[in-house]
């Protein structure tokens, strides 16, 4: 069984079959979805999702490539869509220093200050999006020691964990650590405790090995979790029963 603790089934190459993979979903054995909003749209379709869905979940939130449009409204549009129980966090937000068409670096972080406000007002963990940003987030969610919540799709150093996992934080784990250049992120999967462990497919991105470059669904999540289970010495039932306890613990469910 398998709790996917981050997805994009409100992307647009599901249009076509949305309906019928979520239900193939519940099918094979995937227990929970926390589907996470990237842009407005995004955050209303994901809870429009979990409304539907008994086993979804929503994360409301604005993604750092659409922080420009973060103002007094949107805010309190997500702020209105948390009210609902299916709500389980803020997020995806946080900071993309990668892409340079991305909104210059002072308005993305001031947008990710003004939903981690949201996220300690409402008291739900965060979803935090963190590519070639470490320094600045691990600054930005200190400033918050109230807020916990996952760095998804972990990307940074094994120095960098133990930073986040001192403040609290879960270190979330995707396809990536099936790739062979995964050597960093495995370095950091060995020192991860198994209590702050999430599994997530960020799909229809970062398939694992042997769906790399096809539209990813949660139940590969079962290559990830082989990985992890090969690196902490577990069976894969172990690392399963692991991380649904892990993301029921974080967000609440």
């Amino acid at each position: 069984m398998i709790f996917d603790s981050h997805a994009h089934y409100d992307d647009e190459s599901f249009n076509e079959d949305r309906e019928k993979v979520i239900n193939e979903l519940k099918e094979n054995g995937i227990v929970g979805v926390l589907n996470c909003g990237a842009s407005l749209e995004g955050a209303r379709d994901s809870l429009e999702l979990a409304k539907k869905h008994e086993f979804f979940y929503a994360a409301v939130g604005i993604h750092p490539e659409c922080s420009n449009i973060v103002n007094k409204e949107v805010i309190d549009e997500l702020r209105e869509m948390a009210k609902n129980q299916k709500v389980k966090a803020i997020g995806e937000i946080g900071l993309d220093y990668y892409y340079q068409e991305n909104p210059e670096r002072g308005v993305q972080k001031s947008a990710f200050i003004k939903q981690m406000e949201l996220a300690r007002e409402l008291d739900l963990p965060v979803v935090i999006h963190d590519r070639d940003a470490h320094l600045d987030t691990l600054d930005i969610i200190k400033k918050f020691p109230e807020v916990r919540g996952v760095i998804h799709c972990f990307s940074g150093s094994v120095e960098f964990a133990k930073e986040c996992l001192k403040l609290g934080y879960y270190i979330g784990f995707t396809g990536v650590v099936t790739f062979k250049n995964a050597k960093k992120v495995l370095e950091v999967l060995k020192e991860v405790p198994l209590d702050r462990m999430l599994v997530e497919t960020d799909c229809p991105y970062m398939a694992p090995v042997p769906y790399r470059g096809k539209r990813n669904r949660s139940e590969y999540i079962k290559n990830v979790i082989e990985k992890i289970s090969d690196i902490k010495g577990l069976s894969k039932e172990d690392i399963e029963k692991l991380t649904i306890e892990n993301t029921k613990s974080l967000f609440g469910i």
